[in-house]
């Protein structure tokens, strides 16, 4: 395999990864893989303020990239004939009096129709709140701990937003019940079911799952939050945080190395049988989604990418890869986060100028 850490043999890569730092990102870091030919770079600053630069393999939690994560997990005990995918969740789970009509399909895909615990935006503009992730709350709040049953419960406390499998909408409270689930039907901590199928299999060493540890291993670049007291603006470190408030939806702590083994790994068949990856991959009409990952189209020649991303205070985690795992994108960015969700708008820039400049170029040779 060669490795190439600088800019020399891929400017247009490094160049990419500069103007995401010039849009407003503190730092970068990116992993290009393609077919053994291997090209990691960063730019930016480790913290705010300062000139080193981030770590080419430094850790950093993944938001919503745990997602693929769990479902990967899920699938595998589907595979070992411990789940079934259109089994009702009720049988279950049936402490939670959840709709017999949810499957655990329908959780995976995001079409189960239950609240979204951290509060879900409706078409007419509406929001309804759930637990505090933003603003000056979540930042004095960030060391509490969440118990999973309890997420769910303030989910299940509010109206469904439709039908179960007659729509879709993205609701992190599916995963944590697929956690829940696991936990119940396993008798073991989803950590370690997820150490048993999913990490140990791979050698992936600096991929964890936190549960409710407020630690991440160094080497790893720092993360920041905005917001307002008494009128004025403070901006806190906020790279130590208890993740339990987002639970399965998104605590988990990688590399852009461990993330391209897990994704390349699971697409090119090493994790689940083909007819299971199959339909992992198989997207819904309405947004593109299967079990745990995104099919995106990329470029003008009807190309795709299987992804998830991922973001969670002022961190944001890429992972891309081509149907067949053969070229991946796995990337960091640091940010100062906000309430606002000011670099919103950037990041879809940055993240669909990586696309481009990655997946929809000429082929290597």
């Amino acid at each position: 395999m060669s490795v190439t850490p600088t800019a020399q043999d891929r400017p247009e890569l490094q160049e990419a990864i500069q103007r995401i730092v010039d849009s407003g990102f503190i730092g970068a870091q990116l992993r290009v893989q393609d077919r053994g030919e291997v090209w990691v770079g960063n730019a930016g600053a480790c913290r705010l303020g300062e000139d080193e630069k981030p770590p080419t393999d430094g850790r950093f939690r993944i938001g919503s990239n745990t997602k693929t994560f769990v479902a990967a997990l899920v699938l595998r005990l589907v595979a070992e004939g411990t789940l079934a995918l259109d089994h009702p969740v009720t049988g279950y789970l049936p402490g939670f009096e959840l709709d017999p009509r949810i499957t655990l399909r329908m959780l995976l895909q995001h079409t189960s129709g239950v609240f979204n615990f951290t509060g879900e935006y409706y078409p007419d503009g509406t929001f309804v709140p759930g637990v505090a992730w933003a603003g000056q709350e979540w930042v004095d709040n960030r060391f509490k701990t969440y118990r999973p049953q309890d997420l769910v419960r303030l989910a299940l406390s509010k109206p469904a937003r439709f039908e179960p499998g007659t729509d879709w909408s993205y609701s992190n409270t599916n995963y944590v019940l697929a956690r829940l689930l696991v936990e119940e039907v396993t008798g073991r901590p989803l950590a370690e079911e997820m150490r048993r199928l999913v990490l140990d299999p791979l050698g992936l060493a600096d991929t964890v799952v936190p549960t409710t540890e407020t630690e991440i291993a160094e080497p790893h670049a720092h993360t920041y939050y905005r917001y307002e007291e008494a009128g004025r603006q403070k901006t806190v470190d906020v790279t130590l945080q208890n993740p339990s408030w987002i639970s399965s939806g998104g605590d988990m702590i990688s590399t852009t190395q461990d993330l391209h083994t897990f994704i390349s790994a699971l697409l090119s068949g090493h994790l689940l049988p083909a007819p299971l990856l199959a339909e992992m991959c198989t997207p819904h009409p309405k947004a593109g989604y299967g079990l745990g990952v995104f099919v995106q189209p990329v470029g003008p020649d009807g190309a795709t990418v299987i992804t998830h991303n991922g973001g969670i205070a002022g961190n944001a985690a890429l992972m891309y890869s081509t149907p067949d795992g053969s070229k991946t994108l796995t990337a960091s960015l640091t940010y100062v986060d906000d309430a606002t969700m000011s670099l919103a708008a950037a990041f879809q820039q940055a993240t669909q100028s990586l696309l481009t400049t990655v997946f929809a170029t000429a082929p290597t040779p």
